[in-house]
């Protein structure tokens, strides 16, 4: 079985992202560049199914500037066996994200793509449902666990109400959450390794893929700065002010 896993490059969850003065998105200058956590945690569940015997290759690609090749070489050296770029400078939404990798979806045959469910700078939560519809393979959402069987699937995912287990057959699509598991430590002597490993890098008009922007972002900003709290001496006091200036009770 092969599996194919997208990887995005987006700014480290440690950073504290800055707007631009001009409202016109967020400033990426200069500031540390890392994968997607839920991407993260896709590759390490590929690598977990092959370590499982249950894959032969994992593939993993990235689309968008040349500096997603570093994205790629921590993801083989998690241990993909090999990375796909597709280079471009245009900011690429999750309509032209799906259609790329359904375009090397039908190159690669993969039996499984794994993917976040989300990217953490868009928190679009799109890309692998419009994946999923533009191949019309069945897909499971939000797993939480994930085990193959044969040409079956079986997806557990959370809930509000619980936990909801699916069976997918193969070949399917599934997005992970957090719980799924966590992302090994990469070790030295793995990224050099990973530096020897195949990257090929291709063009959007190579797929025959139009990622031209559908949706214009008019403005972005910060959001709004809390007040500071007050102590109160008594619960009366407290409920007073819930009431009269809060008027958050009745």
């Amino acid at each position: 079985m092969k599996i194919l896993v997208p990887v995005k490059r987006v700014v480290d969850y440690n950073v504290k992202v800055r707007v631009k003065s001009d409202g016109t998105g967020v400033d990426i200058a200069n500031v540390k560049m890392s994968m997607n956590p839920f991407d993260e945690i896709a590759v390490e569940e590929a690598m977990r199914l092959k370590e499982a015997g249950k894959a032969t290759e994992v593939i993993v690609v990235s689309c968008g500037v040349v500096q997603c090749q570093e994205t790629l070489r921590t993801a083989m050296a998690i241990g993909a066996d090999r990375g796909v770029l597709v280079e471009t400078d245009v900011e690429l939404q999750p309509l032209a994200v799906a259609k790329l990798i359904k375009a090397l979806a039908d190159k690669e045959q993969p039996q499984l793509i794994i993917l976040g469910k989300q990217a953490i700078d868009d928190d679009c939560n799109q890309t692998g449902q419009m994946l999923a519809a533009l191949l019309g393979w069945p897909q499971a959402t939000f797993a939480s666990k994930v085990v193959v069987d044969g040409d079956k699937v079986a997806v557990t995912r959370e809930v509000d109400g619980g936990l909801e287990t699916l069976s997918l057959t193969l070949p399917a699509i599934v997005t992970t959450d957090l719980r799924l598991n966590e992302p090994r430590y990469v070790t030295l002597p793995n990224i050099m390794k990973a530096k020897k490993k195949t990257l090929e890098i291709i063009k959007p008009a190579d797929l025959g893929v139009d990622v031209a922007p559908r949706l214009k972002t008019l403005k972005v900003s910060e959001p709004p700065k809390r007040s500071a709290g007050i102590k109160v001496p008594d619960v009366a006091t407290l409920v007073s002010k819930l009431k009269n200036e809060a008027k958050v009770i009745q």
